[in-house]
């Protein structure tokens, strides 16, 4: 896991007559902004040389944004705080993000269960119908009134069964814990601490530290059903990562994080700006947790590491303090 300190972006131009090539590139440090600068050149430099060698593939300048998880860039994040080899960030609306190398997250997935919809199959026999319907009549526009009046039928059908499904069917987050439980069943020497967030289930494994690269939390994440942008992000950020205060929208700030967008660093002349923003946010988000604790499954089994991140998690979520999620 690599969240900087310090960030630059250089900039290498290659001049001949008639063409010209400019190529930049961000560099990172947790030492200086000057020897961010310094990788920067020597990766924009690289870059440079294999765009001349014909490598039409490389992009000339890199998006600027919160981390890339398609190219491997690090968390680009404000550090608010680092608690051993856990680091506190800022996230791009304004929130706060534990990130931990090797404590195990899950961002379960709230499954919504089976959707009807048009399939190749029905599409085809709705289409053979009206044709039918149409030839029968010898009318272009028989067809296509027939195969209109079948398609509302059709979506008409659709609603009513996604309907009655979302009434009688099992709720997302029941299906949810179960998943967790069958988990539990088939690993019962793992620790599970399991947490309801506004939008789905998380979960903390207690007993051991993990590689995010390992099988084991391949398997763990196809089996919970994790939500597929949280595990590309472990993937390739090489950590686990929770959101441990409200999103701004959910307790009432509509207002952006200042100044608009809010990638870091911030220029020194917009942090008053930011941090009137952050107080203000900070403020109202003392009335809400980010997740809330329902229970544990499996074995006792603590590590220390992870009990170290389950004591910050807690207290800077609010987990077992009662307060609405946001």
């Amino acid at each position: 896991m690599i969240v900087p300190e310090f960030w630059a972006e250089a900039r290498v131009q290659h001049k001949v007559p008639g063409r010209q090539v400019t190529v930049r590139r961000f560099g990172w440090s947790d030492t200086s902004e000057e020897e961010a600068l310094a990788m920067g050149e020597a990766r924009a430099q690289e870059a440079l040389g294999r765009i001349l060698a014909g490598d039409s593939r490389l992009e000339r300048r890199e998006s600027k944004v919160s981390y890339n998880g398609a190219d491997g860039m690090p968390i680009r994040e404000e550090i608010i705080a680092r608690h051993g080899d856990t680091i506190i960030t800022r996230n791009i609306y304004g929130a706060l993000c534990l990130n931990t190398p090797n404590v195990l997250f899950v961002d379960v997935d709230h499954d919504q269960g089976p959707r009807f919809t048009f399939s190749f199959y029905p599409s085809l026999i709705l289409l053979a119908g009206a044709a039918s319907y149409g030839v029968h009549h010898r009318s272009f526009w028989s067809f296509v009134i027939c195969f209109a009046g079948l398609s509302v039928l059709m979506n008409i059908v659709l609603n009513i069964m996604n309907s009655i499904h979302r009434r009688i069917g099992e709720k997302p987050s029941a299906r949810a814990l179960r998943r967790i439980e069958w988990f539990s069943t088939a690993h019962h020497e793992w620790h599970l601490r399991v947490y309801e967030t506004p939008a789905g289930l998380r979960v903390l494994v207690m007993h051991d530290v993990f590689d995010p690269s390992s099988p084991e939390v391949a398997e763990i994440f196809q089996d919970l059903h994790a939500d597929p942008v949280y595990v590309r992000m472990c993937q390739n950020q090489r950590c686990f990562r929770a959101r441990v205060s409200p999103k701004p929208w959910r307790i009432g700030i509509s207002q952006h994080i200042r100044p608009r967008p809010g990638y870091w660093p911030v220029k020194p002349e917009h942090l008053p700006r930011r941090h009137q923003w952050v107080a203000a946010y900070e403020e109202k988000a003392k009335t809400h947790a980010s997740c809330r604790f329902l229970r544990t499954y499996g074995s006792s089994r603590v590590h220390p590491e992870a009990e170290a991140v389950r004591n910050l998690h807690d207290e800077l979520s609010r987990a077992n303090s009662g307060l609405p999620l946001a």
